[in-house]
């Protein structure tokens, strides 16, 4: 049973008693309009709106997946800067932040993996961890300068630091494109239910991958499988499978762990414009396994 008095307690002391800055006034600004859009869904449906949020959902997903996840958070594979270039902007148009930000985040939640340094944990309380973090600019990293020491090499490339100071700016011409197009209805869903749904699938990988789901791997962490949110969000909700091989393409291990993500690398691969595509043998897998079972039977004896 929700105990009301101590969540009210607890929103009151971390949400409204708490520093706010611009960057979290302005992300909570976006994501209510946002919200707000999605909300009109009902009233402005039809088909070709709906379609083409189908579509963004896709590219600006993978832009996120492909790009700022397993490409330059991890380095699983290469790419022809030119496609490297254009995966990154896709990711841009989800409205999850620059490369820059994005990956340092990431790469500090790989850092401090469910700790209290972990930008995104739920130790901290489901509700920080799906969005609430991306609410507090302080918790996240403290200060500015702290946030991107961990993405120098990306910061070198003039491009990313493009990108970083003008991203909000490439979906607010997005909407534009998308009113002039098809008025209220494909703003309303290339925009809003677009925006929303991929904001939510992705805050779940924080969230409910690090709740529930099916643990495969000891990885002394809360990781889990969820095939909800490996279907939601192109392949990332394998998630303890990424955590176990962080550097791995590839998520979806089993065949009927359906990862979108992983078939566009293997295709791109497949043509050659993917290489030092990185996976894990099956004897890393099978030590892995055999880790997993002294574990157990150590746990067992205790």
């Amino acid at each position: 049973m929700i105990d009301w008095d101590r969540w009210l307690v607890k929103w009151h002391v971390e949400f409204l008693r708490r520093q706010w800055n611009f960057v979290d006034l302005a992300t909570l600004a976006g994501l209510v309009y946002l919200h707000y859009l999605a909300v009109l869904a009902p009233f402005y449906f039809t088909w070709p709106a709906f379609w083409s949020a189908v579509a963004l959902y896709y590219i600006s997903g993978v832009g996120v997946t492909l790009s700022f996840h397993r490409n330059l958070s991890h380095k699983s594979f290469k790419l022809p800067k030119w496609l490297e270039y254009l995966f990154a902007y896709c990711g841009v148009l989800s409205f999850q932040r620059s490369p820059l930000e994005w990956v340092s985040i990431h790469r500090a939640h790989h850092q401090y993996t469910d700790t209290w340094n972990d930008p995104h944990s739920p130790i901290r309380g489901l509700w920080f961890s799906h969005v609430g973090w991306a609410l507090d600019y302080r918790t996240r990293f403290g200060s500015y300068e702290a946030r991107l020491k961990n993405v120098a090499d990306l910061k070198s490339q003039a491009y990313y630091r493009f990108l970083h100071y003008t991203y909000p700016l490439h979906s607010v011409a997005l909407g534009v494109l998308l009113y002039a197009k098809g008025g209220m209805p494909f703003l309303v869903w290339g925009m809003g239910v677009r925006t929303v749904l991929l904001l939510h699938a992705v805050f779940g990988i924080n969230s409910i991958c690090h709740t529930w789901g099916q643990q495969v791997w000891d990885t002394g962490d809360l990781s889990k499988n969820n095939w909800l949110i490996g279907l939601m969000a192109h392949g990332e909700g394998w998630h303890n499978n990424h955590h176990a091989f962080e550097y791995s393409a590839q998520h979806g291990f089993e065949w009927w762990q359906i990862d979108i993500t992983w078939y566009l690398i293997r295709f791109l691969q497949a043509v050659g414009l993917a290489t030092d595509v990185k996976l894990p043998t099956e004897t890393q897998k099978k030590r892995r396994a055999l880790c997993n079972k002294i574990n157990e039977e150590s746990l067992k004896q205790n």
